[in-house]
């Protein structure tokens, strides 16, 4: 309920004040206040056990978290890749495992917001993924590389992650046909950063982080 209440308050205030802005604070203010609604749906539906949309129009819903313990990411991964879901963060694609699943799940997102840190990416990364029932899988990264956009996705019978975006990254033209991608495995083994809890202190944390690429 108080939920609720919060998302018609942020709403409100977004409709009645920003009109008096200037376009480029409009632009930030509606993509902080998409941040929190996104954010809210994913806490909810972990609490319900199914999928909320952030807003009662939308076409997206979270589907999972995604964490990079060693850059402090944080993202919430919506359903469906396509630019009305990227424009908000990372997108699952239809017709592949959910993040967690068996099999090979693709998650796209844009070079120059989202997925900009994809570069910054190392072999033997830890990425924890939080699945729609809050468990949590664990993926280390084994591969990355620069391939065309026709190349079909792998087929694979293990846990797979793979993590796509738009290469290059400086890219000054939007599109091309190139994609940047990064392949993990899940594992078993446990995470083993500053603290055995840290992974659940970045999953379960309440605010979304602040990302400049």
């Amino acid at each position: 309920m108080f939920k609720w209440g919060r998302r018609v308050i942020l709403f409100l205030l977004l409709s009645v004040g920003l009109w008096q802005v200037g376009e480029g604070s409009y632009i930030y203010a509606k993509a902080q206040l998409a941040q929190e609604l996104i954010l809210d749906a994913w806490e909810e539906g972990i609490a319900n056990r199914q999928p909320v949309k952030p807003w009662s129009w939308a076409d997206t819903w979270p589907v999972a978290r995604l964490v990079v313990p060693r850059l402090g990411i944080d993202q919430i991964v919506l359903a469906g890749d396509n630019g009305r879901a990227l424009a908000f963060g990372p997108g699952h694609r239809f017709g592949t495992p959910l993040p967690g699943e068996v099999g090979n799940s693709l998650v796209a997102g844009h070079r120059d917001t989202h997925f900009g840190f994809l570069k910054n990416l190392r072999i033997d990364d830890t990425i924890l993924v939080q699945d729609q029932a809050g468990a949590v899988h664990q993926y280390i990264i084994n591969a990355y590389e620069v391939v065309d956009e026709s190349m079909p996705v792998e087929e694979v019978s293990e846990q797979q992650l793979t993590l796509v975006t738009c290469y290059p990254f400086d890219a000054v033209v939007p599109g091309g046909p190139l994609r940047y991608v990064v392949t993990a495995t899940v594992t078993t083994a446990k995470w083993k950063g500053k603290s055995d809890n840290l992974y659940r202190q970045q999953i379960n944390q309440s605010e979304p982080r602040s990302e400049q690429f």
